[in-house]
């Protein structure tokens, strides 16, 4: 049985208001309600939400505080946070603010979407992996006007978003903004809009695998 879409996408913008999902899901989530305004007013209201129910929070008594004070802001930073950190405020300076790539998805990768180094992986489609974060795998797909991925299904779940072009698959027509929602229960062959290109950024937390004639020849590449 496939994913329950609306029940699905509703708990990922709450997570996303509540401050509690992965980054590249975050991520996913903010370049959405950049894309798409149809869900804006529902992430406010969530946060709103959060933000009231915070208020009725009694605080804690701190023991020690002016010790514990004095070790968080006597630690130096670790060199991955520096980096990371130096890395999303040269980006958030460099980038324009339009692009063929949403801003969030722009400053987590640190670059728009033709000056990427994608690499073919099948005919009509190419992939950039971005790396692993948070234990959730996350690339970006373009995939060529009309073209057909191959039909597959995933050992997991994968959360996609579109952010140009649109697909249309089994369990119905994506276009800009839209996000996908499947796990191993859907096996799947999106086909990319003929009217252009489209581009989509993608997290899984297992691997993909090909159900098609030529699965089983072209999964060890998929898996690399």
């Amino acid at each position: 049985m496939a994913p329950n879409l609306d029940q699905e996408i509703n708990s990922l913008l709450a997570g996303y208001a509540m401050g509690g999902l992965p980054a590249p899901l975050s991520v996913l989530v903010a370049a959405h309600l950049e894309l798409s305004p149809r869900n804006r007013r529902f992430v406010s209201d969530m946060e709103s939400l959060a933000g009231r129910a915070i208020e009725t929070v009694e605080p804690a008594a701190v023991r020690d505080r002016d010790a514990k004070l004095a070790a968080i802001f006597g630690d130096a930073p670790s060199p991955a946070a520096s980096a990371v950190e130096t890395a999303s405020a040269s980006r958030r300076i460099q980038l324009p603010r339009t692009g063929r790539l949403p801003l969030a998805i722009r400053r987590f990768v640190g670059n728009d979407a033709a000056n990427l180094p994608w690499k073919t992986v099948l005919p009509g489609v190419r992939e950039y992996k971005i790396g692993e974060f948070d234990g959730l795998k996350t690339e970006l797909f373009w995939i060529r006007a009309g073209t057909a991925m191959p039909a597959h299904t995933h050992e997991g779940g994968e959360i996609t978003l579109v952010c140009e072009g649109g697909f249309t698959d089994i369990l119905g027509s994506y276009d800009r903004g839209d996000i996908s929602i499947t796990d191993s229960s859907v096996d799947h062959k999106p086909v990319a809009d003929d009217d252009g290109d489209c581009i989509c950024f993608a997290v899984t937390d297992a691997p993909l695998r090909l159900t098609g004639f030529f699965g089983r020849l072209f999964n060890p590449f998929i898996r690399g």
